[in-house]
């Protein structure tokens, strides 16, 4: 039986160590004049220490079966593609409401007030990407 919380140590310590290869080609510069890789560095290594926890605890604890449930995949998938239509068509803050009310469906419980806070949270973080970091989001 593969247990459940080490697939999902060992798939978190993997997507850690590809960005954090990945970052190494790149110029890394310092923390004054940031290159390319610095920034995937430093988010990969605190990831990769998560995933060891994770890997860690899994063996301390009691295995929990590995199971799949296509429905919240297909969920999490339409949610993904919904925003990319959304943003395309209208604006990110269409795509970021649609994502998040269809990958809603994929919790044990819907509640939209809790998918609007969610939604109104991730609009006001891409506020801040837009207008403080200079990114073009086409937010409005």
């Amino acid at each position: 039986m593969v247990n459940q919380n080490s697939a999902r140590g060992f798939f978190l310590a993997g997507v850690a160590l590809f960005f954090m290869a990945t970052a190494l080609r790149y110029p890394l510069g310092d923390l004054a004049h940031a290159g390319p890789g610095l920034f995937p560095l430093l988010l990969s290594v605190p990831l990769l220490a998560i995933a060891l926890l994770i890997i860690v605890q899994a063996r301390l604890s009691a295995p929990v079966p590995l199971s799949f449930n296509l429905k919240n995949i297909a969920l999490i998938m339409l949610g993904l593609v919904a925003f990319v239509v959304g943003a395309q068509l209208v604006n990110a803050a269409v795509g970021i409401v649609l994502m998040v009310f269809i990958a809603g469906f994929a919790a044990v419980t819907y509640s939209w007030t809790r998918n609007l806070k969610i939604a109104l949270g991730l609009i006001v973080v891409a506020y801040v990407f837009e207008h403080f970091l200079g990114l073009n989001l086409r937010l409005f």
